[in-house]
């Protein structure tokens, strides 16, 4: 190999890692009209799990969704949800919801790796029955859930609606990295409004 191989070789694989450590190394600002954006388009839908950003922060991928839920007055079967490998945090916007937690979930099914969740929102997960001995919380505004990978969690109750602000964080990195592009394209498009 010669000198001007090597360097043309270094050169190209350099050039081609920038982008992924310039992600790392600068912030990533979402403006609350993008956010409102996604919320908006998506109100009366009954529930709508929609991903603004997934962004590299280098051990992990954090991402930032928006979620609204119509109202719910008992749990559908079978609606307890778990992911395996992203753990999720809940910050309420609007809305009043009754949200059980748990890890010992009754009755699991594995969801396929073409489901829509596991490709683009939090990874390899399912759904079970119920949750035996959760703990529950009385959601309003302003709140905020952690929920730990491998920890089931179930709407049993939503008044009206109920609007949060969930970040998902992915240190295995299953799910796709989403960057502005994408998004105003998406919202451009009117694509990915539901679950």
């Amino acid at each position: 190999m010669t000198l001007k191989t090597a360097a043309t070789t270094l050169f190209c694989a350099v050039t081609m890692l920038l982008p992924i450590q310039a992600q790392v190394k600068k912030g990533t600002y979402i403006p609350n009209e993008e956010i409102m954006a996604y919320l908006n388009r998506v109100e009366g839908v009954p529930v709508a799990d929609q991903q603004v950003r997934a962004v590299d922060m280098g051990k992990s991928n954090i991402a930032l969704g928006v979620v609204y839920r119509g109202k719910l007055p008992a749990p559908k079967p079978g609606t307890v949800a778990v992911h395996h490998k992203v753990s999720e945090v809940y910050h309420i916007i609007d809305g009043t919801a009754t949200l059980m937690v748990g890890a010992d979930i009754v009755g699991v099914k594995e969801r396929p790796a073409d489901d829509r969740a596991v490709r683009m929102l939090n990874g390899p997960g399912g759904n079970g029955e119920s949750i035996r001995n959760g703990v529950s919380y009385n959601l309003k505004a302003g709140d905020v859930v952690f929920i730990p990978a491998g920890v089931g969690h179930l709407y049993t109750k939503i008044d009206d609606h109920i609007r949060y602000i969930m970040v998902r964080i992915d240190p295995d990195k299953v799910a796709p990295l989403k960057d502005e592009a994408a998004s105003k394209e998406e919202l451009r498009t009117g694509a990915n409004k539901s679950r």
